[in-house]
């Protein structure tokens, strides 16, 4: 992948997750010239394990070719529904980058407290792997875990695509399309809209 190219796609992945069953992951299909021109959605279950198969939902919804990286906000998302980055590179034919924005010494305790005997859950979280800082150019530090692509290249394209702050603009983007849609899903004291729904691989 040619990082410098000017036509280059991003698809960002975030969640808004509200604390009740399910979360809901969007995508946004980004240029490189921070145009956006797609979006899909899925939900996932909280504290499920179907967060990966949310991620390849959304890229397979999209259909698109000229998506060249994905963006992802985080792997351990949905109270430790933990995405397989790895496997979405493989699925997807594409590189992947996992972004995350603090120090953490990691929840593998946290994991064995909350899940006790959850060996799949756990093993998920161990290959995950270290995660790398990244400098961006107004200083601010974020933390990746490149799958399919070099720290050299994954550190090109987290810098490029952050406008300002130290959130990549397909994640930020993604989020807060997330966020809407968490609230036109569930309305503002919960109840349901009729008519509204999103794909993915549980709906409710």
């Amino acid at each position: 992948m040619h990082v410098a190219k000017k036509g280059l796609r991003v698809l960002g992945i975030a969640e808004s997750f509200s604390s009740r069953e399910t979360s809901i992951l969007a995508g946004v299909v980004m240029r490189k010239d921070l145009r956006i021109d797609g979006v899909a959605f899925a939900r996932i279950s909280v504290g499920g394990l179907d967060a990966t198969d949310g991620v390849l939902s959304i890229y397979h919804q999209l259909n698109r070719r000229d998506i060249n990286c994905i963006f992802l906000g985080g792997c351990i998302i949905a109270w430790y529904n933990i995405i397989d980055p790895a496997e979405v590179a493989r699925c997807s034919g594409l590189p992947v980058i996992a972004i995350t924005y603090r120090e953490s010494p990691g929840i593998r305790a946290n994991i064995t407290d909350l899940f006790p005997g959850d060996g799949d859950r756990l093993s998920r979280y161990d290959r995950l792997g270290e995660r790398s800082p990244v400098a961006l150019a107004d200083g601010h530090v974020l933390y990746v875990r490149p799958f399919g692509i070099g720290l050299k290249e994954a550190s090109i394209l987290c810098r490029d695509y952050t406008l300002e702050g130290k959130v990549p603009e397909p994640l930020r983007v993604a989020r807060l399309v997330a966020r809407g849609a968490m609230r036109l899903s569930e309305g503002h004291r919960g109840e349901k809209y009729p008519g509204v729904r999103f794909s993915g691989n549980r709906e409710s």
